[in-house]
C-alpha cells in the first residue's frame, strides 16, 4: 500500500509578499478555493493510505486546520524544530512508518506544486509503484516544454517504448546556454522533487551513503512525544543532523535509481513568472485577480488583496498588492525576489515574517492601526476555541464585541458579553477570551501602553501547548 509523505517545508520567498515565513505559499490559495497544500492532499490516489505530513513548528496548526477544512485525516504530523532539507525529512517518515510487519511504499510529494492533469499523474504513480516493488528508487521527471533556468534537470538514459529510464546524471539549475542545450537534446527532464520507494530501500541506501543522517534521525525519534496528531522529535538530536537534499545524499549515489517521465501540466510555482504561466490569460496576455483595472497593458500579472489597483501603459510586469506591502517588478526578474526578502530580513522588517492578518490556532487577528502608544486589532475566535490564559506587563486592553458572544475571564471575574458590550483589561491582569458559541466571535481590541510587541504575552495556560 502507498503511503503519501507530504513535505511542507520552505518559506516560498520568491512569491513574497503573498508568501511569508508564517504563512508560506503552500498554505495560500493561488486563485481557487483551496490552497496548494490542500490540493496536494486532494489529488492523491483514493486507494492510498492517509498521508504523513512533515512541517515545522510554526506551521503545525495551519496544516492541521487546512486538513480539517477539506475533511481529510493524516497519519500524523511530524514537527521539525529546524529545516534540514529533504533527506532527513524523508528518513524521519520512513523510520516512523516501517515496522517488523510493514514496509510501506512512500510517495514523497512537496506540498507546494500545481498538477493540472490528475489522470496522467495517477498513471505515472502506477508505473512508479511497480518499480518501487522491484526495490527501485523512483523519481518523477517532468517533460520540459521550454529551456527553463529555474529547475534542476535529470539526464535520462532513454529507451524506446520504455515507461521509465535509467538516470545518467543530475544537473543543478543551469544558465540559459546550458538550459537551451538540455532542452534541444531531448535527453533531459525537469527534476520535480517527487519520489517513490520502499521505506526499507531508502533507509538501506541512506545507511550506505549518508549514515550520519540515519543515525541522527533514529535518535530524534527514540523518545518521540505524541501531542494530538503532532509527532515531536528530540530537538537536540535533530539539530545534529546534516542538512542535505535527497538528491545529493542518495539519488546521485545509488545504482538503483530510475526516472518516470511525467507529462501532467506540472508547475512548482517557484516564482511569479511561473505562476503566471499556469494561469488563463486575456487576449493581451494579462492575468488579474482582485479589484484591478487595466488600460493599454500587456503580459502583466496584477493582484490586489483589497484596494483598487489601476495599471496603465506598461507591459511585462508583476504587480502584487497586499494589505501591508506592494511589489512591482519585471516578469523576467521575478526569480530574484528573494533579494528583496533578504534586505527585509537584514532590516528585521515584520513584513517578511507575517501578514497584517496573523493566523493563530484559535482563529486570527488583523492589525488595523498602530500609533504612538496604541494599537487596534480585529480579533476572530473560532467556535469552541479560546486564547491562552495570559497577562501583559506593558499594556492594557479594551475589548468591544462586534459579533458573537464572548466569555471573558478577567482576574477573578467572568463575563458573558454580547454584541456592543465591552470590557477593560488592566495591565498585569490575568485574562482570557473564549468562544462557546456556534459562530465566529469577533472583537475590536485597543491596546495602550509603553510596549505593544507580541512577545509581551505571559501564557499561564494554553490549550495548544505554546510557550
Amino acid at each position: 500500500m502507498i503511503t503519501p509523505i507530504i513535505i511542507s517545508g520552505g518559506s516560498g520567498t520568491r512569491l513574497w509578499p503573498l508568501s511569508r515565513k508564517l504563512r508560506p505559499k503552500q498554505f495560500i490559495s493561488m486563485g481557487n478555493d483551496t490552497t496548494l497544500f490542500q490540493d496536494t492532499i486532494l489529488r492523491l490516489p483514493k486507494e492510498a493510505n492517509s498521508p504523513l505530513i512533515i512541517c515545522n513548528e510554526d506551521h503545525r496548526f495551519l496544516a492541521a486546520e487546512q486538513l480539517r477544512e477539506i475533511d481529510k485525516k493524516s497519519s500524523g504530523i511530524i514537527l521539525e524544530p529546524i529545516g534540514k532539507n529533504t533527506a532527513p525529512a524523508i528518513a524521519l517518515a520512513a523510520l516512523k512508518l516501517i515496522s517488523s510487519s510493514e514496509d510501506p511504499i512512500l510517495l514523497v510529494l512537496p506540498a507546494d506544486h500545481m498538477i493540472e492533469d490528475i489522470q496522467s499523474f495517477h498513471e505515472a504513480i502506477k508505473i512508479a509503484e511497480t518499480l518501487a516493488i522491484q526495490n527501485k528508487l523512483v523519481t518523477f521527471g517532468v517533460l520540459p516544454n521550454k529551456a527553463e533556468t529555474g529547475y534542476g534537470y535529470i539526464e535520462a538514459e532513454k529507451n524506446l517504448n520504455s515507461k521509465f529510464y535509467n538516470i545518467k546524471s543530475f544537473k543543478e539549475k543551469p544558465n540559459q546556454t546550458n538550459a537551451n542545450k538540455y532542452f534541444k537534446s531531448g535527453e533531459y527532464l525537469w527534476n520535480s522533487g517527487m519520489f517513490m520507494f520502499k521505506s526499507s530501500i531508502y533507509l538501506e541506501e541512506l545507511e550506505k551513503f549518508a549514515p550520519e543522517i540515519l543515525h541522527c534521525c533514529k535518535n530524534s525519534l527514540k523518545d518521540e512525544l505524541q501531542d494530538l496528531d503532532f509527532i515531536r522529535l528530540i530537538n537536540k538530536e535533530f539539530f545534529k543532523c546534516p542538512e542535505i537534499s535527497i538528491d545529493y545524499a542518495v539519488m546521485e549515489q545509488t545504482k538503483s535509481s530510475v526516472v518516470v517521465p511525467l507529462d501532467a501540466n506540472w508547475n512548482d510555482v517557484g516564482s511569479w513568472e511561473s505562476l503566471m504561466s499556469s494561469k488563463l490569460k486575456d487576449a493581451k496576455g494579462n492575468f488579474v485577480e482582485g479589484d484591478v483595472i487595466l488600460d493599454n497593458v500587456e503580459n502583466t500579472f496584477a493582484y490586489s488583496s483589497s484596494k483598487l489597483v489601476s495599471v496603465a501603459g506598461v507591459s511585462d510586469l508583476v504587480i502584487v498588492d497586499t494589505s501591508d506591502a506592494l511589489l512591482v517588478t519585471s516578469s523576467k526578474y521575478s526569480q530574484n525576489i528573494k533579494n528583496i526578502v533578504d534586505k527585509l530580513k537584514d532590516q528585521s522588517r515584520p513584513e517578511v515574517v507575517h501578514h497584517r492578518k496573523v493566523y493563530r490556532p484559535w482563529g486570527y487577528y488583523d492589525s488595523l492601526d498602530v500609533g504612538d502608544g496604541f494599537q487596534a486589532k480585529r480579533i476572530c475566535v473560532r467556535p469552541g476555541q479560546k486564547i491562552s490564559l495570559q497577562k501583559h506587563n506593558h499594556r492594557s486592553e479594551h475589548w468591544v464585541v462586534v459579533s458573537g458572544t464572548a466569555k471573558i475571564t478577567c482576574g477573578d471575574k467572568i463575563y458573558n458579553l454580547e454584541k456592543n458590550k465591552s470590557v477593560y483589561i488592566p495591565k498585569g491582569e490575568v485574562h482570557r477570551l473564549e468562544n462557546q458559541g456556534e459562530v465566529d466571535l469577533e472583537i475590536i481590541e485597543v491596546q495602550t501602553g509603553d510596549y505593544l510587541g507580541e512577545d509581551d504575552i505571559i501564557r499561564l495556560e494554553d490549550d495548544y501547548q505554546r510557550n
